[in-house]
């Protein structure tokens, strides 16, 4: 027995000597013959560097600089690879810690919907109502709203599910009767006052594009006629104030919130879905929409209204639908009604953007350049017709007083003479609103003539602003005459304004 402790003894012993020779040659071995390997790169040397000569002194101190480059690169390159490891290690443990605290958040939030939820059936059990499986219908409903992604829309659905919307039609109603009996509603209820020529402007480019801009100096009634049109139709228009920061779609829209899982929804995304319930006109105001530029937070609408088929008219809300989304969100899409109207109010000072030309061809744009006069007006109180007749209406006068052939041999004529004199040629947009705008500002009680001087303002003589007016001078004044020669003196009056205001400015 004793031989065999001391063969133990003996074993260990040899394993640990063996041990301790291995890290000895690993990590110190190597560094105690360093000196000796320089030492015989110094003997070789030695034995040749008497014969050398210049060349090969040369060649010797190339080589040797060549030599610690290589060294020194590889040294660099196994640097650079470690540090890039290291952050990589360290980039994964964030990631990882991240995670965890991640999990811990969703899990935390869990406790807390779930004290929110216990919360919320004591207040409904406070109240006297039932709780659990048992809760009657408006708490349902409450509770809905809560748990949804999108809450206020859902509380739209619980508005209006089940209500009766059906407008009757007026009997005898015409365009101009309705123009005539929202300026009177304006002045005697209100106690704002526009021109007669505004108003049908303001019908007739509601038949011709879903976005109206008012522009303007303050204080001249451009929110005050959006909001006084609401009335008129007896449903508040819906005031969305826009912000300088607006820069793109989720400022408008809202977007979806992943830590949440909710919808973060604007004002605009609530009173837009309102409308895809309502049978009325339904009008959402921009104000101040040259706050930040409408070609940003706008551009999706912009697109989707050119499209010919209302049915393609559909703005992406989010990627994934639920069974408990609002009832009007189709697979995560929601269809832009058509009986809503989006109006823009714009200033036009340093404080504000300019209103860019792709904006103002697809809108109809209203100028206030004064405050409305007071005039005596009938008593007139709010009306409700269903936006199919105002349609109706529309494609009445689109029917009943086409363009004249006349009128647009003129008109034809103007165009040529613009290409020739100042390199502006009215787009297809301009002549497919024209075929709209003139027939239905007749039918409101307005003149081809200042149907026709309304658009070739507002939609041609504005990009010549951007002209270099000071060496066209010549030629407004030749275009001035023109005017006069196509259409007599006296007509095209808001023409020659804005030609003799570009004239004196520059």
């Amino acid at each position: 027995m004793q031989s065999y402790f001391e063969y133990l003894r003996d074993m260990f012993e040899l394993v640990i000597q063996h041990i301790g020779t291995f890290f000895y040659n690993v990590f110190i071995s190597c560094w105690t013959d360093l000196p000796n390997n320089f030492a015989q790169y110094g003997d070789r040397l030695g034995n040749y560097y008497s014969g050398f000569g210049f060349w090969g002194w040369f060649f010797y101190v190339l080589f040797m600089i060549l030599l610690l480059g290589l060294i020194f690169g590889l040294g660099f390159l196994i640097f650079v690879f470690l540090r890039k490891y290291i952050r990589f290690v360290k980039r994964e443990l964030d990631k990882e810690e991240l995670r965890r605290q991640v999990e811990r958040l969703n899990y935390e939030l869990f406790q807390a919907v779930q004290e929110k939820d216990k919360i919320l059936n004591l207040k409904v059990g406070y109240m006297g109502f039932k709780t659990d499986e048992n809760v009657d219908e408006e708490s349902k409903e409450t509770i809905e709203e809560v748990s949804a992604r999108f809450p206020k829309l859902i509380r739209v659905d619980n508005k209006y599910r089940g209500a009766n919307l059906d407008i009757p039609y007026r009997q005898d109603l015409t365009l101009e009767e309705l123009c005539n009996s929202f300026r009177n509603f304006c002045a005697s209820q209100l106690k704002l006052y526009y021109r007669e020529d505004v108003v049908r402007q303001l019908f007739a480019g509601m038949a011709s594009s879903k976005l109206i801009v008012l522009e303007g100096i303050s204080g001249t009634g451009k929110t005050s006629l959006a909001f006084a049109l609401g009335k008129f139709f007896s449903f508040d228009s819906a005031i969305v104030p826009v912000q300088p920061s607006w820069k793109d779609r989720s400022e408008l829209l809202g977007y979806y919130n992943e830590f949440t899982k909710k919808f973060n929804e604007t004002e605009f995304l609530r009173a837009l879905y309102t409308t895809t319930y309502r049978k009325d006109l339904n009008i959402i105001v921009l104000d101040e929409m040259n706050l930040a530029r409408i070609e940003y937070y706008f551009a999706e609408f912009l697109s989707v209204m050119e499209m010919r088929d209302p049915n393609d008219w559909v703005i992406d809300l989010i990627p994934s639908p639920m069974a408990n989304d609002p009832v009007n969100i189709k697979e995560g899409k929601l269809l832009i009604p058509q009986n809503v109207i989006f109006f823009g109010t714009a200033n036009n000072d340093d404080s504000t953007f300019t209103i860019s030309d792709k904006v103002y061809d697809r809108a109809v744009s209203l100028f206030f350049d004064d405050k409305g006069r007071p005039f005596e007006a009938t008593n007139q109180e709010a009306i409700s017709i269903p936006y199919t007749q105002l349609r109706g209406l529309y494609d009445n006068a689109i029917n009943q007083y086409p363009i004249s052939e006349d009128m647009l041999k003129k008109f034809d004529t103007l165009d040529n003479f613009v290409i020739k004199k100042f390199k502006l040629a009215f787009g297809n947009r301009i002549l497919k609103q024209l075929d709209t705008f003139i027939p239905v500002y007749v039918g409101c009680g307005g003149t081809e003539v200042d149907g026709f001087d309304f658009i070739f303002t507002n939609k041609v003589l504005k990009k010549f602003e951007s002209l270099n007016i000071a060496f066209l001078k010549d030629e407004l004044k030749e275009l001035d005459a023109q005017l006069d020669k196509l259409y007599g003196k006296g007509n095209f009056r808001m023409a020659h304004n804005y030609i003799q205001s570009l004239l004196k400015n520059n």
